[in-house]
């Protein structure tokens, strides 16, 4: 249940602000009112301007820039950011506990020197306490990469808090992460607003933002076309795309199971995956996929569903086993593979930017694929690329722009439409929509679902965290700590799953008020 407040004096505000980028509106008379102690939401599709919005309260715009309007922040503190990939902005050379006592130390130079270490420490420790990182002396001495996504996130919000923040934007903060995971980081934000802090939340998670947010801005095309309290928003959305957004939120398992005969498109045997000289990350006994199928393997954050998909793609070389792609061998190593074979497994990343160069077009980047891996000559190539991208909805004056200037919901369909360009037998997309606002991510999904229907030769395995997208799979495998605790028919499995692990996932997106604020 979310807090009722007195209204009190914003700590932020944005008045009429206006972005335009080449010509281009990003941003079209936003206000926004930052209140102490209270949590408000931005909500929208991809590309509808939350970021935006959200970084003009640090005062950071996209390069060239035009902006006109008001951001008044506060004088007392800055306005902390969190952003969706926080190891971007730790600096992976340096302990945590340097990136910490810097900050600490500038703080308590007043005092008389014998007493500054032990003044910065407490600081220290205090700051990693309210962001619910605990044992802290191990903590302290890893660096960044030696850190889980989450602790890399709180790690940050921690240097917020040492630094006095006012005010934090969190953009996208459960993004990529398991249910029971995104209840912690509810819990931890709704304790920062507790203390009086004020919170931006920018996401895409309509259950996230229904449990933690007091107020909600609903943004489409850069304009603010609906606000207010979350409750009256869910019980009474007066706007179409509030409607639209809240309606794409579910997912129904497929009319039809798929029958799995024959020769399996891909198979797995015996698999035993490690990272480095380590301990084993993965074992897979067998696990099999049939043309016109689409499973989807579903587990925790660290279960090792990564793993497997790089496995299966050839970007992860330490394994044994057997990876079989319609009966014949394929190498451990993409370097190994033949060209048939690059083209027949395709990958889609999750994070889809970094997997484009940011200084060519989108479009000579998706008809580059026909033509190293099928031998398509370049006119031919730049037609159907063109055609692709436009199918999944990127119409060519969009395709014809760099990385940059797309947003994350149309880069991913840019990078689907890259890999559909192979005419892959096997199609494996990671964790594609956890960046992805309900509607965005329910075309995306809808798209997914017709290149397995249509395309009858076509596999498709989906990695995901989430069992509402694992819904649109024929079978869903889960994977718990490297093992594979459960596998069966999606409607079986969603309905009377059988390991506690898959359990606690389903009982948790099931039960109403699942993220609760004290």
């Amino acid at each position: 249940m979310n807090h009722e407040k007195e209204p009190a004096e914003p700590v932020a505000e944005i008045s009429d602000l206006r972005v335009e980028i080449d010509g281009r509106t990003i941003i079209d008379g936003v206000n926004l009112r930052v209140l102490p102690g209270r949590v408000t939401a931005l909500v929208g599709a991809s590309g509808s301007g939350k970021t935006t919005t959200g970084r003009a309260l640090l005062g950071e715009y996209p390069a060239g820039a035009r902006v006109t309007g008001e951001v008044l922040r506060p004088d007392d503190g800055p306005v902390g950011y969190v952003p969706q990939h926080p190891a971007a902005v730790l600096n992976p050379a340096r302990r945590v506990s340097a990136l910490l006592d810097d900050i600490a130390r500038a703080q308590v130079r007043h005092l008389p020197r014998a007493e500054r270490r032990e003044a910065a420490r407490e600081r220290v420790l205090r700051a990693m306490a309210d962001a619910q990182l605990p044992d802290a002396d191990d903590l302290l001495r890893r660096h960044p990469h030696q850190l889980s996504g989450g602790q890399q996130q709180r790690v940050v919000l921690a240097q917020a808090l040492l630094l006095g923040a006012r005010a934090i934007v969190a953009d996208e903060p459960t993004t990529g992460q398991d249910v029971l995971t995104r209840s912690g980081i509810v819990e931890r934000l709704a304790a920062v607003a507790a203390r009086g802090i004020a919170v931006v939340l920018l996401s895409h998670d309509l259950d996230v933002v229904r449990a933690l947010a007091d107020d909600v801005l609903v943004l489409r095309a850069g304009r603010v076309v609906e606000s207010g309290p979350v409750r009256r928003l869910w019980e009474a959305p007066r706007h179409e795309w509030t409607r639209r957004l809240l309606d794409a939120q579910r997912t129904a398992p497929p009319e039809q199971e798929c029958a799995g005969a024959g020769q399996p498109a891909l198979e797995v045997r015996d698999m035993t995956a490690v990272h480095g000289r380590g301990t084993p990350v993965l074992r897979l006994p067998h696990l099999s996929l049939y043309r016109g199928e689409c499973l989807a393997v579903v587990g925790r954050s660290g279960s090792g569903k990564t793993t497997l998909a790089r496995c299966l793609a050839g970007l992860h070389r330490g394994h044994d086993g057997e990876i079989l792609l319609e009966g014949t061998a394929l190498p451990r190593s993409l370097r190994r593979r033949t060209r048939a074979q690059l083209a027949a497994v395709q990958y889609v990343f999750q994070d889809s930017g970094a997997a484009f160069d940011e200084h060519r077009p989108v479009l000579a980047q998706v008809a580059r694929t026909a033509v190293r891996l099928r031998g398509t000559d370049q006119e031919s190539a730049t037609a159907e690329a063109r055609t692709t991208l436009a199918r999944l909805g990127l119409p060519d004056e969009l395709a014809r722009r760099r990385p940059g200037e797309l947003s994350g919901g149309e880069l991913q369909r840019a990078a689907l439409a890259r890999a559909l360009l192979a005419r892959p037998r096997v199609l494996i997309c990671d964790e594609i929509t956890s960046g992805l606002d309900t509607v965005t991510r329910r075309g995306l999904l809808d798209l997914l679902t017709a290149q397995v229907r249509d395309h009858g030769d076509l596999a498709l395995v989906l990695i995901t965290h989430d069992l509402e997208t694992a819904a649109i799979a024929h079978r869903i495998a889960v994977l718990d700590a490297g093992e594979l605790v459960e596998q069966g028919p999606a409607r079986r499995v969603l309905a009377a799953p059988r390991h506690p692990l898959t359990v606690a996932l389903r009982e948790t997106i099931a039960r109403p008020g699942t993220y609760t604020r004290a």
